[in-house]
């Protein structure tokens, strides 16, 4: 196992936080909605177009790394990122919006191939997953900030240089450009690369491998349940109760909140306890909130399963991309390209829920967010390694 210099998981967590720069699409979209009248279904288009990139870029990102390094593909991605926090800056319309989220898809599926294998680098195969995990945990202090941030923007009582909730953007890019600056200066040691990189088709054969495959689609589920949960909350509540957007929006806030608790307790539990127990835990929480969200009425149970679903699925990723990954060590990079392209779920889920809910109520979105959750119940009775 190569190690680097242990200071360098300093600017790579600092990077985590920018790759939690993605989750604004959720509080986003809904605000987006509300400026130019949209729809569930036209709204939905921004999430889904974030991660429709990793679908077309995460596989070509793991063949890029063979041949530059990950460090270098991570710089990459933090520069897209930047891009793509300026555009907001100058206006929300319906088309500097899909750019913008465009480009912040491309950034962070650069970014997701990218940094989580760069963590090989700089810890032992036994601390992978709950490396991964406090990741996870510090990416998730930028997604619950987000929709607190968005708020605060749109205060009418608060400047904001005219921005109102956009002034989340700017706040963010500043801090990419920080995390940039920090891992350019930061030297990390590498695996050599190989004498002759893998090719795209070698690469997607790599799904022929059973727990690939079977991790590829858990993927899916994962991002497609998380992305779903972030956008359709506020929703849920604005439906059942009544409230405004700047009132349910802390739904939100509060799933991310939850999910960061969870990848916070995670990264000691993964080190310390049995893998495959945490996991069912993680799975039966989350089909407790999916009755929560599809049956209850009130602000407390709803709340209970928006926090229920935050804390089950924030170790989900760090466990399906841990056993992935270390299945084919000498194909780590190739790997994290399919599992990143896995979170293409991300596009599939809302382009179904926005449909759902617009013909039979949120109702239907919790339904699809539901199926994600059984084939995760499987996926635990399939894989052994967990």
């Amino acid at each position: 196992m190569h190690k680097s210099n242990q200071f360098a998981l300093i600017p790579v967590m600092f990077c985590f936080f920018a790759m939690g720069f993605v989750d604004l699409v959720g509080i986003a979209s809904n605000y987006v909605k509300a400026d130019l009248n949209l729809s569930n279904s036209a709204a939905n288009v921004f999430p889904s177009l974030v991660f429709f990139w990793f679908l077309i870029f995460a596989v070509p990102t793991g063949m890029l790394m063979n041949k530059i390094g990950r460090k270098k593909t991570v710089l990459v991605s933090l520069a897209v990122t930047v891009a793509s926090l300026l555009l907001p800056l100058f206006g929300n319309s319906y088309g500097l919006m899909l750019v913008s989220f465009s480009l912040l898809g491309i950034g962070n599926a650069l970014m997701q191939t990218s940094l989580n294998p760069l963590i090989s680098n700089l810890i032992s195969s036994e601390r992978f997953a709950a490396t991964l995990t406090f990741g996870q945990f510090i990416k998730a202090i930028a997604s619950f900030m987000a929709p607190i941030i968005a708020a605060w923007g749109a205060a009418a009582s608060i400047p904001h240089f005219g921005l109102g909730w956009r002034v989340l953007f700017p706040i963010y890019m500043i801090i990419g450009v920080l995390a940039t600056l920090m891992l350019s200066a930061t030297p990390i040691e590498e695996e050599p690369m190989a004498a002759k990189p893998t090719t795209f088709t070698q690469t997607i054969k790599l799904l022929g491998t059973p727990i690939v495959l079977l991790s590829f689609i858990g993927i899916m589920c994962h991002v497609g349940i998380d992305v779903g949960v972030n956008t359709h909350a506020p929703k849920i509540l604005e439906e059942r109760l009544n409230l405004s957007l700047e009132e349910s929006g802390f739904s939100t806030s509060l799933y991310f909140i939850f999910r960061t608790l969870g990848c916070l307790s995670g990264s000691y539990i993964l080190a310390k306890f049995n893998k495959r127990s945490f996991f069912y835990i993680s799975v039966c929480m989350m089909v407790l909130s999916m009755l929560g969200l599809a049956l209850g009425t009130s602000k407390a149970v709803l709340y209970v399963a928006i926090a229920l679903v935050g804390f089950g699925n924030s170790n989900i990723f760090s466990l399906v991309f841990s056993q992935a990954v270390l299945s084919l060590p000498n194909k780590k990079n190739e790997v994290s390209g399919l599992m990143i392209m896995g979170l293409f779920g991300g596009t599939i889920f809302p382009l179904v829920m926005g449909p759902a809910s617009d013909a039979v109520g949120q109702w239907g979105a919790v339904v699809v967010m539901a199926c994600g959750v059984l084939y995760l119940f499987t996926y635990g009775k399939k894989v052994t390694g967990i």
